[in-house]
């Protein structure tokens, strides 16, 4: 994962910064976020979209009511869309959010294989959409950047709604004035 550039008018920048610096995400001490997540990993092994879909909805209400915000829409789609590009480089698409729309779009199948995404896969792309609500919807950053503190609060949701203990990120400078999370470093701890 690596940020993005930093904008350069001097507003953005500043937001850019702030979301940058806000590492932290306040989550609730009980276990609905973690019952909910559940339910979500029960759907996917029973592989049926509607029901996907309806727990999913019900993951991103309890975040919602928690953080004080509107509730997204969500739509559980098939298999990923692969883009190909000259040289052989592919990517895919997990997940998108629509700020006008307040519409998270969530992938629940393999590009290649279509076979089911993993729930450490399918729950990853879910809390990485949501943030991105509430960068709009709660910070009101006007833009959702991927900066490092974007990730932090990524990763605290993904923990907490696992019940695994969060893994301090590291970072290392990547070209351009952007950074990568350092994986080796951040999966040895130190």
């Amino acid at each position: 994962m690596v940020t993005d550039r930093a904008p350069h008018k001097a507003l953005l920048l500043a937001r850019f910064r702030e979301s940058d610096r806000n590492g932290s995400l306040s989550l609730p001490q009980n276990n609905r976020v973690q019952a909910a997540a559940a339910a979500v990993e029960s759907s996917l092994r029973a592989e049926a979209t509607s029901a996907v879909r309806s727990a999913s909805r019900d993951f991103l209400s309890v975040l919602a009511g928690f953080c004080g915000v509107e509730t997204p829409g969500i739509r559980v789609l098939p298999a990923r869309p692969i883009r190909s590009r000259e040289g052989g480089q592919a990517t895919e698409l997990f997940g998108d959010y629509d700020p006008r729309t307040k519409l998270i779009r969530a992938w629940m199948r393999t590009a290649v294989r279509k076979q089911v995404t993993s729930f450490g896969t399918y729950l990853s792309t879910l809390c990485h959409e949501f943030c991105h609500h509430l960068d709009y919807q709660k910070f009101g950053y006007g833009d959702s950047w991927h900066t490092r503190g974007f990730y932090e609060r990524t990763a605290a949701l993904y923990h907490h709604a696992r019940g695994t203990p969060v893994k301090r990120l590291f970072w290392a400078r990547a070209a351009g004035g952007r950074w990568r999370i350092d994986w080796p470093r951040t999966n040895r701890g130190f």
